[in-house]
This record gives C-alpha cells, sequence and structure tokens, in this order.
C-alpha cells in the first residue's frame, strides 16, 4: 500500500510538473490545489466545483504523482469512454469497464490493470461487487478512489442511485486508500449524506462558490416560447444551447430556426450514433450555432464558449438546471442562461413528476414484462445486457412507452435494471493465438490471409493482448472488398477461436444488475420510493419558485437553495438589470427634473415649448414628469395656458 506519510512531499512537488507536461497548464485553476493538496495528504475530500470548474483533473493529477492505479467510480459511460480516449491521447493509460464489454473483453482488462501498467480503472457502480472486480482488486495497487457524481450516492440528490451504495464495502476492502469524492451540485443535505456514505473519518469538503460572475440569469414569462427564443437569438451571438423535453421538439424546434436562417440541429438520445456524432462535431467546431437538444446533451462535452443556454421547459430541479445552465460561459467571459416559462409550466412539472413515479403495481408488471422479453429464468440474468427497443417492448406487452420509460428509472433506483439510452459500442477484436499459431492458421486457410494481415498492419500487436477498436469499412477499403464480406469473415473467424469478434451495436441497452426476481415478490422499498417521490415533487416546487420570483437576485437564489448565503447581488441577472435600470432612470429623472425647474423659475413654458428644451429621446420622460408635477402640485398651468411653478 503506498505510504502517504513518507512520499507525499515528493508527489506534492510533482504537480505542477505533471500539469504542465500533460495538460500544458502553467497553473491550476481556484481550489484545484487545495484540493490535490488535500488528497496527498492522505485525506478524504468532498469537493464541489461547478460545471466545467476543471474536476477531473482534481483527481488525476494526485493520481499521476502516487504510485499505482486510481479507480474512477462513475455512472456515465459516454464520460468514462472520453475520459480514457482523452487519457490516452496524454500518453497516459487507461482503461474503461462498462455494461456490453463481454466477459473475456473485462477479464483481460482487469488483468492489465493488475499486471500492466494501467493508471486510470473507469468502471460503473453497479461493476463493484461483480465476482470479476471483487477477486481482481484484492491484488490491484491501489493507491486513490474516485468517486464522480458523488451526489449519486444520496437519496436527498437529484440523481440517487442505489449501486453506489456499494462503495462502502468497497471502501473496506480498501481501509487505506483515499477517497475523492466530486460534483458540481449538492446541498448542505446531500453534502452530508455522501460524506457520511462514504465514512469519512472527519468531515472534509473543499467547495468553490456556486456563483458564477459571468453568467447572466434570467427566468422571462411568455406565452409565445418560439418567437421570444427567435428574438433572443437575433439579439445573441455566438454558440447556443437550447434544451427542451422531448426528442420531437428537438427536430421541430431545429426545423423553425432553419426556417428563420438561424443555423440549427436537433440532437437526442434516439438519433443513431454517427448522426449524434456528426450534429455534436458540426457544432463543436462552430460548423453549426445552435444545438436544439433533451438533456442528454452536454455532459462531459469540453466547450468553452458558448454563449447563451436555453431552456424551453423547466427541468426537474435546481441541480438539473444549474448543471445544464453552467455550460454557458465557461471560457469566464459574458454569458446567458434564460429560462422561457408560460403560465402552466409550475403546475405541468408537478404533474410531470407524479407521472415520473407511477404505482408499485405497474412497476412490478414492467419488471415481469422484461423478464418475459428476454427470456430470463429467475436467479439468472445478473449483469447481463441486451439491445433494448422500448417502442417494440411496449407494444408486445400494451404498454405506454412514457410509463414504461418511468417504470424502468424505478426499478434503476432500486438496483434490479438499468438503461443505457443512445449506447454506442464500436466493433472490436481481440486475436486468441498467439504469433505462430496464427501463422500456422494462415499458411492453411490462404483464403483468410488477406485480412488477418490487414488486421495486423492496421492494429499492430496489441491486438494479441487487448480488445482494439476496428472499423469494417477500413478494412474493406483496404482490402477492396464489400464491408459485409469483412465482417463476414470476422464472425467465421470468431466461430473458428481464431479471434473474438465483437460487432458494433448502436441501441439502447437494459442491463439486469441483480439475478432476475420474481415480480410478485420483487422486493420494492415503497416507503423510499415515497420518500423520492416527495423529494422530487419538492425539487419541482423549488423550481417553479425560482423562475417566478420577481424579487431577488436570481444568483442569490440559487446559492440559498445549495446552502451558500450572500448578500451580495450579482447585479447581471434579470432582477439585478432591472433594478440597475430603475435606479439609472430614478437619477436621470432626478436629473431631468432639476433642469425643468431651472427653466421655469426663468419665466413660463407652453407645455410644447418645453419639452422642445430637452434632447428628442427625453421627450417622453420630460412629458410624464410634468404629468407628474402638476399631480402634486408643484406646477400649475397659467391662464394664458403656460406652465409655472407653484407659488
Amino acid at each position: 500500500m503506498f505510504n502517504f506519510e513518507a512520499d507525499n512531499i515528493a508527489a506534492l512537488q510533482d504537480i505542477h510538473h505533471i500539469l504542465k507536461s500533460y495538460w500544458g497548464y502553467e497553473q491550476f485553476r481556484p481550489l484545484q490545489e487545495d484540493i490535490i493538496r488535500s488528497v496527498l495528504a492522505g485525506q478524504d475530500t468532498l469537493a464541489l466545483l461547478p460545471t466545467g470548474g476543471g474536476k477531473s483533473i482534481c483527481f488525476q493529477v494526485p493520481a499521476l504523482a502516487l504510485e499505482g492505479i486510481c479507480i474512477v467510480v462513475t455512472p456515465l459511460i459516454a464520460l468514462m469512454k472520453d475520459q480514457v480516449e482523452a487519457l490516452k491521447k496524454r500518453g497516459i493509460a487507461a482503461i474503461a469497464i462498462y455494461s456490453g464489454m463481454s466477459r473475456r473483453e473485462i477479464d483481460i482488462a482487469m488483468d492489465n490493470c493488475v499486471y500492466g501498467n494501467v493508471k486510470f480503472l473507469y468502471l460503473s457502480p453497479e461493476r463493484l461487487l461483480t465476482e470479476l472486480f471483487q477477486e481482481r482488486v484484492k491484488r490491484m495497487k491501489v493507491t486513490l478512489l474516485a468517486i464522480d457524481e458523488a451526489h449519486c450516492i444520496s437519496q436527498w440528490g437529484y440523481d440517487f442511485r442505489p449501486p453506489y451504495l456499494q462503495l462502502s464495502e468497497l471502501r473496506e476492502q480498501l481501509p487505506q486508500v483515499p477517497v475523492i469524492a466530486l460534483t458540481a451540485t449538492a446541498t448542505e443535505q446531500v453534502k452530508q449524506d455522501i460524506q457520511e456514505k462514504l465514512k469519512f473519518p472527519k468531515e472534509n469538503v473543499c467547495q468553490k462558490s456556486f456563483a458564477r460572475d459571468n453568467l447572466s440569469y434570467s427566468c422571462l414569462a411568455t406565452e409565445d416560447k418560439t418567437n421570444r427564443l427567435l428574438e433572443i437569438l437575433q439579439r445573441m451571438p455566438g454558440q447556443s444551447i437550447v434544451y427542451v423535453r422531448s426528442r420531437r421538439q428537438t427536430v421541430e424546434m431545429a426545423k423553425f430556426l432553419q426556417s428563420r436562417r438561424i443555423s440549427a440541429a436537433a440532437y437526442h438520445a434516439g438519433l443513431k450514433f454517427q448522426d449524434r456524432s456528426t450534429v455534436q462535431q458540426a457544432w463543436v467546431q462552430d460548423k453549426v450555432r445552435v444545438i436544439v437538444a433533451t438533456n442528454a446533451f452536454g455532459m462531459g462535452i469540453d466547450k468553452p464558449d458558448v454563449r447563451l443556454v436555453v431552456h424551453l421547459d423547466l427541468p426537474e430541479s435546481l441541480e438539473a438546471y444549474y448543471q445544464e445552465a453552467g455550460r454557458a460561459g465557461r471560457d469566464e467571459k459574458y454569458a446567458y442562461a434564460v429560462m422561457l416559462f408560460g403560465p402552466n409550466d409550475a403546475t405541468e412539472l408537478l404533474q410531470k413528476v407524479a407521472e415520473a413515479h407511477p404505482p408499485v403495481e405497474l412497476i412490478r408488471r414492467v419488471y415481469q414484462s422484461l423478464a418475459n422479453y428476454y427470456q430470463l429464468a429467475v436467479g439468472s440474468g445478473l449483469m447481463s445486457n441486451f439491445d433494448f427497443d422500448i417502442a417494440d417492448f411496449a407494444k408486445n406487452y400494451k404498454l405506454k412507452p412514457l410509463e414504461v420509460h418511468h417504470a424502468i428509472k424505478r426499478l434503476e433506483q432500486e438496483g434490479y435494471v438499468q438503461l443505457n439510452e443512445g449506447y454506442h459500442q464500436p466493433s472490436r477484436l481481440l486475436l486468441v493465438l498467439d504469433n505462430l499459431k496464427l501463422y500456422e492458421f494462415q499458411l492453411a486457410n490462404p483464403e483468410h490471409d488477406l485480412l488477418i494481415r490487414m488486421v495486423l498492419r492496421l492494429y499492430g500487436g496489441e491486438a494479441f493482448s487487448n480488445f482494439v477498436k476496428v472499423s469494417e469499412r477500413k478494412l474493406a477499403q483496404q482490402l477492396q472488398v464489400p464491408e459485409q464480406e469483412v465482417r463476414r469473415k470476422l464472425e467465421y473467424l470468431h466461430k473458428l477461436q481464431v479471434l473474438f469478434y465483437e460487432p458494433q451495436t448502436d441501441a439502447p441497452q437494459i442491463i439486469f444488475t441483480s439475478p432476475r426476481q420474481d415480480a410478485s415478490s420483487l422486493k420494492l422499498d415503497t416507503k423510499r420510493l415515497r420518500q423520492l417521490r416527495e423529494r422530487a415533487t419538492l425539487q419541482a416546487k423549488e423550481m417553479g419558485r425560482y423562475v417566478e420570483a420577481t424579487n431577488r437576485c436570481r444568483t442569490q437564489l440559487l446559492l440559498e437553495y445549495f446552502g451558500e448565503i450572500s448578500d451580495k447581488s450579482c447585479r447581471i441577472c434579470d432582477f439585478c438589470l432591472a433594478q440597475r435600470k430603475k435606479e439609472r432612470q430614478g437619477q436621470e429623472g432626478e436629473q431631468l427634473q432639476g433642469k425643468l425647474l431651472e427653466l421655469l423659475q426663468a419665466k413660463p413654458f407652453l407645455p410644447k415649448e418645453l419639452v422642445q428644451q430637452f434632447a428628442p429621446k427625453e421627450a417622453n420622460a420630460v412629458t410624464e414628469l410634468i404629468r407628474q408635477l402638476v399631480d402634486v402640485g408643484k406646477l400649475r398651468y397659467a391662464e394664458s395656458g403656460k406652465l409655472e411653478l407653484t407659488q
């Protein structure tokens, strides 16, 4: 086990060199170094940094300063894949283990963590108690445990996930290993809960203020969101995200904006992987200005120059809103987060919360239907994953797709299944035969020789020790044969056990995270389900109160929700800007009144003549001022019709 007492000084001396060598930065962002120093001192640390605050560096840098492997637990498959690829590009050995990988693939990855030079092992919380992981982790030299999206461990958070509770058991296996828990959003209650569930020996929170000095929050009431959005986009230039609730809305709104000559594209989890990637890349590269998306978009995307985030529907909680709005202005330049809400939006959100927490009978019915759909016997299916077509499933069992979706979300929170929407797993292969046996096979089977040689040429020796991502299209182009022929031959070689071949999949995946149960005796924690519904209802009400508030600074409201009290107004939200405008108008009004009274002290004026003594842009204000001064008796009309001071 790593000796923090003896070696943390040397590690601390290395952190700036590591930052410069791998990331090219001269210095850390505010709070990052404090968090890293806490971790290197061997202290369990809860790090709260807002979206875009550089959370990953807070565990990646100390892990590189220490000898051994860092285990990173995260529920977001897309995010773990992105981070692994980013680390590899920097020359850092990293591996991700997630649903959709074969047992052989996971086995090899685990071996590399034990015997190889792997520095980071990313995995989902569901993997923590699997036999494969439990056996291998005992032999790994683990020096740091990083828990991303740590709010998921708390049922008081906005995205509670029961598998996170298994982290306490992992801690018992690694008693000397420090933990860094990271999240962008947590109320006081959630912060306490995270530290209790992870068994921190003492409270240790490193928190950056939730205030974003460069981000202007606005909530605008409107009955015509479409045209109000158009006005905002025409007035505010720059890359933008527009969040809507449904997939259908993404397409309709993108088409509307395109018809008004605004470059826009739709993004949602139902698109094919290649289409999602194309849209995302076009937006990241500024080829598309506006991306209209469901909340499936944004997590892990590092685009600092987003100038505007607009919500056309209320998010389910202020935590979700803070994260999504926070994708604007990561470059610390001025940016806008705008919420457009209609007269019934707050009520409709509460109705949606009720729909999202279906009755227990429906949850059991959906679970039984899933077991029937995949023909799973009681006691079987642990960590099995299947392609999932929600429309086909709902049709087969006479259910509504939306109620199926909500029931599965509750089954997720109970730890029975997990749904990965918009799942993509590229094709990959592993050569099973060693060099000599493979050569003998090629001599005996010349019809496969060219394909095997091309695999070796394109993917090299790594294909003998690790599953490598392969492109059937690229192989087909190089061999000048149809792509289908390449697939057929790879499948045949898989049957012959020359190689393991896992074809690409794009379908959403359902994973059974516990053995299949008898639905009639399915243990559902009805008390917790009720508490989750009550909590979601409270969060929705807080969201409604936030958007309908007209007498407080938006930043102060958000800070207060997260337990951070401040009497300092942001000066850039809709409320603060309105207050500043009133103050400015008051000062200007005083100046106008002073000039007007000074003129009338010299001589009486006809109202029209008096107005002409001021700039044209001041005419309306002067006319109103005259009316007010007459009403309060400071001015009067003489018999001549001229205005004069009251004696």
